[in-house]
């Protein structure tokens, strides 16, 4: 019989490559405003998993939609401005 034998140590040891880079962590920096969003549809969503929603229910996930498509806007409006102005011509 062969034994599996977990090489926990080589998958997770430290390095240096593991860990987010500034470009990585800033980027993350700019979407938290579409993450958080998101988080607030889905909670809305969540509510009305075990139950029939209410007009309330229905409200608050038409607002979390709209202000998580307001978020994925603007954030494209600013890629987009970010590209034009900082590009190359």
């Amino acid at each position: 019989m062969d034994h599996i034998v977990t090489v926990q140590d080589a998958v997770t040891a430290f390095a240096d490559f593991m860990e987010p880079t500034d470009a990585e962590l800033d980027a993350i920096e700019q979407e938290m405003p579409v993450i958080l969003a998101d988080v607030e549809l889905l909670d809305a969503y969540i509510v009305t998993l075990d139950r029939t929603p209410t007009e309330l229910d229905a409200r608050r996930i038409r607002r979390a939609r709209r202000r998580a498509l307001a978020a994925r806007a603007a954030l494209v409006n600013r890629a987009a401005s970010a590209s034009r102005s900082g590009g190359a011509a």
